[in-house]
């Protein structure tokens, strides 16, 4: 061989299937935070393209892995004009972008009578996802602090003379009957320990997330503000231009990043350097949550040590008190249309009715009589069976979160019904284990948090769980089966799950303890006389709506 040959041999470049080796792909995914000061562009951008196509493998599981499904939220906040966008398009650029989902909002008013997390659920990332979500719900909050505290001294003052004040920073001043510091402080000091314990559920459940925070000074913004490039829509909706609106925000955002420490505050005054910065931090998040997603599948059996409760009497000793035909339906007509006007004087109040109870319990059948007074465009009712593919896909709430009523759909109803519910996860999948136990002991606090914000966002919540007793069970069972247009209603699943009655008794025991709350109490309609628990059903909503609109109720 020629020493021009060796000479060409020792200068080879490096084989690809060794750039690709296990060793080398590891290397990539493992969390290193010195990799910022090490890693060139070339190999920031494969590492993140790896991180990316592995995280997307923990949904696929192909090849097998051992890895639970996991995604990321990246949360994109902060100033106008402190190179957001640019960060972004330098990560699509990095990364496979069709992979890489981009949402983006500026902020607006939070919809009435729901939580200001609640408009962005349909819009989180399944797990294996990467997604970018610019404003997001901070930018809903961070819209309503700064009308609170900020706006033009005189809402009746022609476009013209706005624009002129907008020019004149000199004139721009803070609204005469603004909220004093006080209020709005606390205002934002409890909607963000809301919103800090909605993104830990969200973590728990394998959405994990990264919130990054793009700042600059106030003379780059007002630079890039009046330079020759367009400008997108103001974030937050607020004049930029102005100095003391900038100044208040600045102390918003201050108040924000202090009660919240898991923000990343990127630098935004050059440009290229901050979009290397979030590419960087954006590897992180996505190599920890790989990490994280492996931890907890080899942890997945390790659970704090769980105390049943005593199963209460009355789930035991079912009443069968009987009650006249006649007498019933006289009953029935006049607690509906209670229970209707009710309904109809809500202001417009989201209303929640979730009803559980033993199989062939009588749900159906109380929900039949709760609707029929109203127009079926009033209400909504989902049947909750098995999760899809793609719900499974998400965070457990998220299936529920999305059946909310909702201020931004185009229908009227704003009352749903939910025949089975999230409590299923403390339920079949704690009987059946379709969740381990480290998920089903966490669900009962996450399920009290969910349940706590619809309230305090002034949605109604109203729980039944429905009990009979196992022989009264058979005969329906029975019943069932002679009858043909109720056969559907019997499966082989319900059959097999008398055998485990006592499970599901001390399941519902433990569920019934541990999410009766003054927020969102549970109504048990414990007996065996179908005619009996319908009524008991209308007679705790109209109790329940009753209070909850400050009407004396006659349930009699």
């Amino acid at each position: 061989m020629s020493k021009k040959n060796k000479s060409t041999e020792s200068q080879a470049p490096e084989a690809v299937s060794d750039q690709f080796s296990k060793q080398v792909v590891e290397q990539r995914l493992t969390p290193n935070p010195l990799n910022i000061f090490a890693m060139d562009k070339d190999t920031l951008r494969l590492a993140l393209v790896t991180a990316q196509f592995a995280l997307r493998a923990t949904r696929q599981q192909t090849p097998p892995t051992i890895k639970k499904p996991t995604g990321l939220l990246v949360l994109v906040n902060g100033m106008e004009q402190a190179g957001k966008g640019t960060a972004v398009t330098q990560l699509r650029q990095w990364v496979d972008p069709r992979l890489l989902k981009v949402e983006a909002t500026i902020g607006d008013c939070p919809l009435e009578h729901q939580p200001i997390w609640q408009a962005h659920t349909k819009a989180l990332p399944r797990h294996g996802d990467v997604m970018v979500y610019f404003g997001n719900w901070y930018a809903d909050l961070l819209y309503n602090v700064m009308r609170m505290v900020t706006l033009d001294d005189d809402d009746n003052e022609s476009d013209d003379d706005k624009v002129k004040k907008s020019e004149d920073k000199n004139n721009k001043t803070l609204k005469n009957n603004a909220l004093p510091i006080g209020q709005w402080q606390n205002y934002l000091k409890k909607e963000l320990t809301k919103l800090q314990a909605f993104e830990q559920d969200l973590a728990a459940n394998q959405t994990k997330l990264l919130k990054c925070w793009f700042h600059v000074d106030i003379e780059t913004l007002q630079a890039r503000l009046n330079d020759d490039e367009a400008d997108p829509e103001f974030l937050y909706q607020i004049d930029w231009k102005s100095k003391q609106v900038v100044d208040t925000f600045n102390k918003v955002a201050t108040a924000l990043l202090r009660q919240q420490d898991d923000w990343i505050i990127i630098n935004g005054d050059d440009k290229s350097e901050a979009a290397t910065h979030f590419c960087h931090q954006v590897l992180q998040a996505m190599q920890k949550a790989l990490e994280s997603s492996k931890a907890e599948s080899q942890n997945i059996k390790e659970a704090a040590k769980f105390e049943p409760v005593a199963i209460p009497k009355i789930l035991i000793e079912v009443d069968d008190t009987e009650i006249e035909k006649s007498d019933y339906h006289k009953a029935l007509a006049d607690k509906q249309a209670h229970l209707a006007k009710l309904l109809r004087a809500r202001q417009g109040r989201h209303v929640v009715f979730a009803f559980e109870g033993m199989d062939a319990a009588g749900k159906g059948g109380a929900i039949k009589r709760l609707v029929a007074p109203l127009d079926p465009r009033e209400y909504q009712i989902y049947n909750i069976g098995a999760p899809m593919l793609y719900e499974l896909q998400h965070p457990y709430l998220w299936r529920f979160w999305t059946k909310l009523p909702n201020e931004q759909v185009d229908r009227i109803s704003r009352i749903a019904i939910f025949d089975r519910t999230w409590y299923g996860r403390v339920l079949v999948e704690r009987n059946e284990g379709f969740a381990t136990d480290a998920e089903w002991q966490r669900a009962y606090d996450e399920i009290n948090r969910f349940e706590a914000d619809l309230v305090a966002a002034g949605t109604i919540v109203i729980k039944y769980w429905l009990a009979i007793d196992k022989g009264e069970q058979l005969k329906r069972f029975e019943a069932r089966e002679e009858t043909p247009h109720k056969q559907f209603k019997l499966t082989d699943d319900d059959w097999r799950n008398r055998d485990k009655w006592v499970g599901y008794v001390q399941s519902a025991a433990d569920m019934l303890a541990r999410t009766n709350t003054k927020d969102a109490p549970w109504a048990i309609i414990a007996t065996n006389e179908k005619r009996q628990a319908r009524l008991e059903v209308l007679d705790h909503a109209i109790k329940q709506l009753s209070a909850a609109l400050s009407i004396t109720a006659d349930t009699k």
